[in-house]
Order: structure tokens, then sequence, then C-alpha cells
């Protein structure tokens, strides 16, 4: 069974289009600007959601849903921010456990419309149960169960407060994989249909189920070879904090890394998949890892001596993550020289977005988070292979 690069990119935009719906239903209920940030799919297993959860106390509400579309869904917002929600809704404190309920409620069911709408179907949801978690546990019912699920994930920010939500919707997997292999898929543009065939010829953007929970496992390899370069070359023990592999829509890329000030290296990828990959550090983080690098201190923490250090570590770290995927999909990929970025972190990143969305709207990104103990320094890596590429590379691995 193959997924439809482009039905699952469909399925995407009912998932973004539904958490604005969302957003403007709690927008009404709150008084408060709210804006979706995110909107993406997570294909990964139990025990890296489980890793990537961890330390979370979150308060929300769940609802299993029927009928066009079965499953669960969660509205969850972070414990800290209970009193920042309860402050603007009616009954406040007094009532937290039901003025919650219904703010899950009124927000999810916004969230379903639009699912429902397309699949001309209604979407029943049970009733909402109240729940306080910890880590993993604010996940629907089966997410942590699998070794390749995907898990819709949309991220609501208030623009005038410090609140945010979080929707996260797990399809069960029989109905929900009839839509992503194409046989109920929501419309795609002219010329998109599923199963179509690219303007070279070639098949175009349908990947085998089984390969994509591969290829996650696969990227957590490479982030851990990357990893274990970090600490051969400064003495600092790393660990992986992060690692699963996402689809989301390109343009949502820079603002997930952000305003703040970031350093690193770019580069590109030739082969099969080729795309781009960037190794991005806080600005403090970078310092601090190119000064664990250097054999003296130096008068700029970022000058042309750490830039040297970056781009040297940037090189190995690059060369051990691609080996890793060139090794298992029996393929040969290689990168260009290291580019030192210097900037805003969405201003690091959206060259890269811009070239690799002149051929697709959607990508899997692999996002990963890399920590060093002794100094507090942070690492994170974008890889963006070409859907297509990465398409037909997974799809000779699932007949080796």
């Amino acid at each position: 069974m193959r997924v439809d690069v482009r039905a699952l990119g469909a399925c995407n935009r009912l998932a973004e289009q539904g958490a604005k719906q969302a957003a403007g239903a709690l927008s009404d209920l709150t008084g408060t600007d709210l804006a979706v940030e995110v909107t993406g799919a997570s294909v990964a297993s139990g025990e890296d959601l489980a890793e990537s959860f961890a330390g979370r106390e979150s308060i929300g509400v769940s609802v299993g849903l029927r009928g066009g579309l079965d499953g669960e869904a969660v509205l969850a917002f972070d414990a800290v921010n209970a009193d920042a929600l309860l402050s603007l809704l009616p009954g406040g404190q007094s009532m937290e456990r039901s003025a919650v309920t219904e703010v899950g409620n009124i927000a999810l069911g916004g969230f379903l419309d639009g699912w429902a709408n397309y699949l001309g179907a209604a979407i029943d949801m049970t009733p909402p149960r109240y729940f306080e978690a910890d880590g993993a546990a604010v996940l629907p019912d089966g997410a942590l169960a699998g070794d390749g699920v995907f898990l819709f994930e949309s991220r609501l920010d208030a623009t005038t407060t410090d609140l945010d939500f979080s929707i996260y919707m797990l399809p069960d997997s029989g109905p929900f994989r009839d839509l992503i292999v194409g046989k109920t898929a929501p419309a795609a543009a002219a010329g998109d249909a599923p199963g179509a065939a690219s303007n070279d010829g070639t098949a175009s953007t349908a990947v085998p189920y089984d390969s994509l929970s591969t290829f996650s496992s696969l990227a957590k390899r490479g982030s851990a070879n990357a990893a274990d370069n970090i600490a051969m070359m400064t003495g600092l023990e790393t660990s992986v904090d992060v690692s699963r592999l996402r689809f989301v829509p390109l343009a949502d890329v820079p603002a997930e890394v952000g305003t703040e000030p970031h350093a690193g290296t770019v580069f590109e990828l030739q082969g099969q998949p080729s795309g781009y990959l960037a190794i991005l550090f806080e600005e403090s983080s970078a310092a601090a890892i190119a000064d664990a690098m250097l054999p003296m201190e130096t008068d700029e923490p970022l000058g042309e001596m750490a830039e040297n250090a970056l781009c040297e570590l940037g090189n190995v770290m690059t060369s051990g993550f691609i080996d890793g995927w060139a090794n298992v999909l029996g393929t040969t990929i290689t990168h260009s020289p290291p580019e030192f970025v210097h900037d805003i972190g969405a201003s690091t990143i959206s060259p890269l977005v811009a070239k690799l969305s002149e051929r697709q709207d959607y990508g899997f990104v692999i996002d990963t988070a890399i920590q060093t103990e002794g100094i507090q320094a942070r690492c994170d890596v974008y890889a963006l292979p070409d859907e297509r590429e990465l398409a037909r590379a997974l799809d000779r691995l699932s007949e080796s």
C-alpha cells in the first residue's frame, strides 16, 4: 500500500483549515486573538513521541471521533498557563473543570467541521473528557502503541497574552489509510490527482506506507550519528532529545525556527534524495560550542575562528547524517561545502525553503534537537529532502 504525498498534503490542508476554525471559536470565547502557527503530521514511533513530550504538564480535553472519521482528538495547553486562560472565561477559577471542558468542546467542534464538510459525512464526538496529564499522556489513546503513526498537530498562539493551545488528532489507521492512499483522498489542484505522473514522466509521490516508519527510524539514526560527531570533536557528552519525521507545509518551517538569532551551517544535498540540510544553534549555543572546540579564547564570540570551527563541525555532522541514509536506501548522497549562516532564525532557513518550494508545497521535515551536557548548548537539524526523489528511494527500499 502506498501513501500519496499529494493526498496527505490535502489532508494536512483540511487539518489547517480546521485549526483556523478552532482558533476563531476560541477567539470569540476568550476575546483574545489566536493565530495558527504550525499544522503538520508527524510520522513517529511511540518511543519517539514519549521522548519529545517528556517533562510537559498539560491540561485539556479529549473527545472520541465516530462516523465520517474515527479516532481521537485532543485540545491541550500547558498547565502553567491555566490561570491565564481561566481569567478570560466566564466563571474563572471557580469553574475550572467545566470552563476548560466547554473550551475544548467548542474548539474541537470547529476543528472537525472542515473534515466533515469534505467527507460529506457527520463526525460525531463523544462527550468531552477533561484531563490533567504529564508528558505523552496528553496524546490520544494509541499514539504510543505503533511504530509509525500519523499524528496531526496544530499549534495556536495568542497574539496578546502568554497563552497557546495544541490540537492533536490521531485517526484510526484503517479509514485514514483510505484517505492517504487516494481511495477517498481530498481533491487536490488540477493535475495533482493522487497517483498522477510528474512532469518528467516518473511516478509521482506515492510512498510505501511501511517505508515511512523505516525512514523515521533512519532519521533518528542519522541524528544519533551527528550527536556522536559533536561529542568526538568537542569532548562534550551529547544526547538526541527529539527526532521525528513530520509532513508540513514548507512555508511553515521558517516560523518554527523562530526569530531569535541563530548561527550554523547549511548544505545542499546531491543524490537520491537531493535537498537541503541546516544545522542551527541558538547564538549563545553556537558561541559555547565553538569555544569548546578552539584551543584558545577569542575576542569575538562568533568571529572568523568560531565560524571555521562551526563549519568544520557541520561538515562532519552532515556526513554522519547522510551516510546513514545512503547505506540504508542503497543510494549515493553527497553534500556541498558548508555555508556559514548567522542571522535571525527564520532568515537562515528561508532561502532553502524558497528553493525547494519551486518544486513542492509540502515536505518531509526531519527535525532533531541535540543537547550537550556541561554547557548549555542546543542544536536543531532540519533536513528537507526532495519529496519525489525520497518517494523513489523508499519505493526501491520496499522492493529490496
